[in-house]
């Protein structure tokens, strides 16, 4: 395998409007170490996943028998410049939801490129066996994007390229082929800790350490808990996800905004205001979501914690007639956490 190959699927990649493709090794013992360790420290939180798999996670062979190489790929998906998201987060009575959340599911698109491309390096090769992966597998695809030089893990965890911010989603092909490795991506972090003090939970408890049950993500996202009560009030209108450790990032004064439709904010979600958004019935949340990843949430979640945004908005009395509409409420949960907001809007 030659340097030519990797340049005909890195054109592959770029005709699919992948925005950047690199080769990783399969070597992440260091990863594989930090990974354990998070476990160990219970950092995970309800997310068994992250602890199923052992250490198939950080040895791709034993994932996909013969994996000698990984071709890890990004996406961009920033679809409003950032000064109007943090508009959006400074006004109280907007819902805020994650940028990544906003269009359509990510997934199934990536996934389908990802197909198209290992599809197209087929034509070109001969004995390739691969299988795509884009969040179905215990990969650990951050580690890999970092190794094929895709940018480098930041101090909030996330990945950053030096020319394209960290607004970008990450897929891969795990593959028998020997292809050149392209050269792994260099830490510009330096002694920036902008991630780690904007934190609204203080989630980040250090540097590349993120104690994931006080992430907002986490606890908006993953948690099918109650939220604890110390927390809420940290929440302030975020009701699917936490941007402020990648709207603070300086590296992300070169992210350029997505040219993919499906990525772009659905109706319902531009300029969402809180109240709107409880008033919807099961049906009317289904429907909005639908081919969207807020519809994982289901709607006791969702109004789970559109009843914490709402105590933490204003003092108003439209705020107190929608949140009674939800008192009696069949869920428990859902019951609590309106409840709670009730208390907070009366100051009880």
């Amino acid at each position: 395998m030659n340097n030519q190959l990797i340049d005909t699927i890195q054109n592959f990649g770029a005709n699919l409007n992948l925005d950047h493709i690199g080769i990783a090794g399969i070597d992440l013992k260091i990863a594989e170490a930090r990974l354990l360790q998070w476990l160990e420290f219970g950092w995970h939180g309800d997310m068994e996943f992250m602890a199923r798999y052992g250490v198939k996670r950080s040895q791709p062979a034993q994932l996909l028998p013969g994996t000698l190489r990984v071709i890890s790929a990004r996406l961009n998906y920033l679809s409003v410049p950032t000064t109007e998201l943090i508009a959006q987060l400074a006004d109280p009575n907007c819902a805020y939801i994650a940028c990544y959340a906003r269009g359509r599911d990510y997934h199934k698109l990536l996934r389908k490129r990802l197909q198209r491309l290992a599809e197209q390096i087929a034509t070109v090769v001969t004995d390739f066996n691969y299988r795509v992966y884009v969040d179905s597998a215990p990969v650990m695809e951050k580690p890999l994007a970092e190794l094929a030089g895709l940018g480098w893990v930041g101090k909030h965890t996330n990945l950053v390229n030096r020319y394209a911010g960290s607004w970008f989603f990450l897929g891969e092909i795990y593959t028998n082929l020997t292809l050149p490795v392209t050269t792994p991506a260099i830490n510009h972090c330096g002694s920036c800790r902008a991630c780690v003090d904007a934190c609204p939970t203080k989630a980040i408890v250090a540097p590349y350490c993120l104690d994931a049950t006080k992430c907002l993500a986490y606890l908006t996202i993953e948690s099918h808990s109650s939220i604890p009560k110390s927390l809420r009030p940290l929440l302030g209108n975020r009701i699917f996800g936490c941007d402020d450790c990648q709207l603070v990032c300086p590296w992300n004064r070169f992210a350029k905004l997505t040219t993919e439709a499906d990525f772009k904010p659905r109706q319902p979600f531009i300029h969402a205001n809180l109240i709107d958004l409880f008033a919807w019935t099961e049906a009317e949340f289904l429907r909005y979501t639908e081919g969207s990843t807020i519809r994982r949430l289901g709607w006791q979640r969702w109004l789970r914690n559109l009843a914490v945004a709402l105590g933490n908005a204003p003092p108003n009395m439209n705020i107190v007639k929608i949140l009674h509409t939800r008192l009696q409420h069949p869920n428990i949960m859902v019951q609590e956490h309106v409840q709670w907001a009730l208390a907070k809007q009366l100051k009880l």
